[in-house]
C-alpha cells in the first residue's frame, strides 16, 4: 500500500474511533508496513491536524502505549463558527411565544451538530467525561453529537418514564418558569454509579432543567464534569445555576419590534484552546 493510502485510511480509522488508544503493532500488520514507516505517516497526520487546528494527534510512549485522535478544534474556527451561528440567530422570524427562539433547524442540520459536537467535545476533551446527559426532547440530538466526539454513551432523562426502561430515579426541579414543580426520571440502568458527567442542552431561561439534572446526577452517586447550552436568554429570569458555558447569549428578544440580539457566549473566553 502506497503511503498516499496508507494516510487516508489511517486517518479515517482513527477519526471513527477518538479519544481511543491505538497500538502501533496494529497499523504496522495492518498495511504490511514497518513501524518506523507507521511512525513517519503519523508524524505526517499529525503536522497536518494541528496545522489546520483540526483535531491533536497523541502518542502514548511504553509498551502499552499508541496513537489516539482527540477531536479538537482551534479558536479560529471557534470563533468563526460562532459568530456565524449568532448571526443567524438573531433571524426575528426565529422569536416564538414567551421570549423562546426557535432552533430545531440548527438542531436539525446535521453539518451545525457536527460542528457543535466538535465544539462542546473540545472544551472537555481532557475533562475524563463518563457519559453526556440531557432532558427530552429537543437535546437528544445534541448530546448525541458531543457524545460521538467525547466517544462515550448518552443518557436521556425523561418527564415521564416509558415501561420498557425498567426501574427508574426521580427528582423534583423548578421549571423554566421558576414558579412551577417538574419532575425528571432516569432509568437505574442508564448511567454507571460514579460517573462524571457532562450535562448539555439546547436553551436555557432560569436554568431549572439542568439543576433537575445535577439533582439527578447525584441520585447516581456522580459528579458534574460542566454544564453547557447552546443558547442562553440573558436577560429578564434569575438564573438557578452559576456554573455553566453557552455557546450563544441572546441578550434581547422584542417581540413587538421582532427583534432578537445575540452573540457567542462565555465558552469561547473559557476554553482553553491552546493545544496547537
Amino acid at each position: 500500500m502506497k503511503r498516499s493510502e496508507r494516510l487516508v485510511d489511517m486517518t479515517k480509522y482513527l477519526m471513527e474511533r477518538p479519544h481511543t488508544l491505538i497500538a502501533l503493532p496494529f497499523f504496522a500488520k495492518r498495511y504490511g508496513a514497518a513501524k518506523s514507516s507507521i511512525s513517519e505517516d503519523l508524524a505526517i497526520l499529525k503536522h497536518t491536524l494541528a496545522s489546520n487546528q483540526d483535531g491533536v494527534l497523541e502518542t502514548v510512549a511504553g509498551a502499552a502505549g499508541g496513537v489516539r485522535y482527540i477531536p479538537f478544534l482551534g479558536q479560529k474556527h471557534a470563533e468563526k463558527y460562532l459568530s456565524d451561528l449568532s448571526s443567524r440567530i438573531e433571524d426575528p422570524s426565529r422569536i416564538l411565544a414567551g421570549g423562546f427562539v426557535y432552533l430545531s433547524d440548527v438542531l436539525g442540520d446535521t453539518q451545525d451538530l457536527r460542528r457543535i459536537g466538535e465544539l462542546i467535545a473540545t472544551r472537555y476533551a481532557y475533562e475524563d467525561v463518563d457519559a453526556v446527559m440531557t432532558v427530552e426532547t429537543k437535546g437528544i440530538a445534541l448530546a448525541q453529537a458531543v457524545a460521538r466526539y467525547l466517544n462515550v454513551p448518552f443518557v436521556t432523562a425523561r418527564k415521564r418514564s416509558k415501561v420498557t426502561e425498567g426501574a427508574t430515579v426521580s427528582v423534583n426541579y423548578i421549571s423554566s418558569s421558576l414558579s412551577r414543580v417538574s419532575k425528571m426520571e432516569l432509568p437505574t440502568r442508564a448511567l454507571e454509579k460514579g460517573s462524571k458527567v457532562l450535562i448539555v442542552d439546547d436553551f436555557m431561561k432560569g436554568g431549572g432543567t439542568l439543576t433537575g439534572m445535577e439533582e439527578l446526577v447525584k441520585e447516581f452517586d456522580g459528579t458534574i464534569a460542566g454544564v453547557c447550552v447552546l443558547c442562553e436568554a440573558d436577560f429578564d429570569k434569575e438564573k438557578l445555576i452559576n456554573n455553566y458555558l453557552s455557546l450563544v447569549k441572546i441578550s434581547k428578544i422584542d417581540t413587538e419590534k421582532k427583534l432578537i440580539l445575540a452573540e457567542p457566549g462565555n465558552f469561547l473566553d473559557e476554553t482553553d484552546f491552546d493545544r496547537f
